[in-house]
């Protein structure tokens, strides 16, 4: 009787190794694009005390009452969450260790984040971020160097009709005063609003704003403006923000209804779009959280960050018709018979040792059949080891892409390979 072969969880999907090659070279350009800005690499922990993420983002947010994979540890009783955005580990990082105490920091980090939602292209339970933090630095040159960071990146990687919507929700006191507007406004027209919205009309009403159902568009787009309650600091930080991007020549488009959807979010908020993929058109957003700090326990201290999404960034390349880039071989070593197994097994090491890239033929066959496996894993060079060769301690090296074979001794072999691979 046989049994039904065990499945992945839904929306936790596996990544195989054809599509993994394009995830190895994503993610090599990513760390060079961030080593060039002098962001330094942290690593946090996959689960945290659930406390840290209510806290910091936001009790009445989405993520803290509906998406959060959340449970008992049943050694002591801790409330533990899987983390769902990379935000709050990173400043609880900063924080326990001090890493502020001497001078500002500029962090990056990259892994899975979880969130329980409905699984659709270009969203999942399980997903990949690439996350992006600079705590202590106050001045709109921050914000302008991360979007053009991503300016760069979208270049590099050669994406297209991606577009960057910008805005800022002001300090504390603007966002109260349009609170309070914004409250009186509802109210008003409570027949309009959806269910999700009467929920949020008394808890965050900012986030009505982001409401994407048409029956409610024409009344989000007359509701007050938040930018018409900034304070002359919030707005020069705003002005001097765009300055700095027209100079790059970094183009925008402000968007008053753009409010991300974390509590901790003041000031310049972004977000990168594109319009190929469906309702999940958001490849990478951010903006300043200079409470954070101080809410999570600090002392106050100025930050900005950002997050991509990996594989919405993917499937746009994909979209483009890139394909993964196939691993390089040097070397396919090619053996038959005892005493030539066991040569070609040094061989393959001495090569290794080179710093080549060496594929040793396993699982017996013909020359003829491993000459074929040479072939089709596109190595550059066959080092072909028989019983002849073995008993003279020597390897018969034939070019894959055309050219002589030639016969040398294993004490010439790491040359003579390099030879033909510089020929080619």
């Amino acid at each position: 009787m046989s049994k039904e072969i065990l499945q992945s969880v839904k929306g936790m999907n596996d990544i195989l190794p054809d599509e993994a090659e394009l995830w190895l070279w994503f993610e090599a350009v990513v760390r060079d694009w961030l080593h060039a800005y002098g962001y330094r690499n942290i690593r946090m922990p996959l689960v945290e005390p659930t406390s840290l993420f209510k806290r910091a983002i936001g009790e009445v947010t989405d993520i803290v009452e509906k998406e959060m994979y959340s449970f008992e540890d049943s050694l002591n009783g801790d409330q533990l969450t899987l983390r769902p955005e990379g935000t709050a580990s990173c400043v609880r990082a900063v924080l326990q260790h001090n890493l502020l105490y001497n001078a500002p920091q500029r962090l990056y980090y990259s892994g899975q984040m979880f969130r329980h939602e409905r699984p659709q292209k270009g969203r999942y339970r399980q997903f990949h971020q690439v996350g992006v933090e600079a705590l202590g630095f106050a001045g709109p040159d921050i914000d302008a160097e991360q979007i053009v960071m991503c300016a760069r990146l979208w270049h590099k990687l050669g994406l297209r009709d991606v577009a960057l919507q910008l805005n800022t929700l002001g300090d504390a006191a603007s966002r109260q005063r349009h609170r309070e507007k914004l409250v009186a406004y509802f109210q008003q027209h409570q027949d309009v609003l959806d269910a999700d919205a009467q929920r949020r009309l008394h808890t965050n009403p900012l986030r009505i704003l982001d409401s994407k159902n048409p029956a409610m568009q024409a009344l989000i787009a007359a509701a007050p403006r938040l930018m018409d309650e900034l304070d002359d600091e919030a707005r020069v930080h705003f002005d001097s923000l765009q300055q700095m991007l027209r100079e790059h020549g970094v183009s925008y488009e402000i968007n008053p209804r753009l409010v991300r959807g974390l509590d901790y979010y003041n000031r310049t908020v972004f977000e990168w779009v594109t319009t190929r993929l469906g309702a999940q058109g958001t490849i990478c957003a951010g903006g300043r959280y200079d409470g954070l700090v101080e809410q999570i326990g600090g002392k106050p201290a100025p930050a900005m960050g950002f997050a991509m999404g990996v594989e919405r960034l993917l499937a746009l390349l994909q979209d483009d018709g890139m394909l993964p880039p196939r691993p390089e071989v040097d070397v396919y070593v090619v053996h038959q018979g005892d005493d030539a197994g066991r040569l070609a097994r040094q061989v393959a090491e001495q090569l290794r040792d080179d710093r080549l890239r060496v594929l040793l033929h396993c699982g017996g066959g013909s020359f003829k059949s491993q000459m074929k496996k040479a072939d089709a894993s596109g190595a550059r060079v066959a080092a072909v080891i028989g019983d002849d060769e073995a008993a003279a301690n020597e390897v018969s090296l034939k070019p894959m892409q055309g050219g002589e074979q030639v016969r040398v001794n294993v004490s010439s072999l790491v040359a003579a390979v390099n030879q033909i691979i510089k020929q080619e």
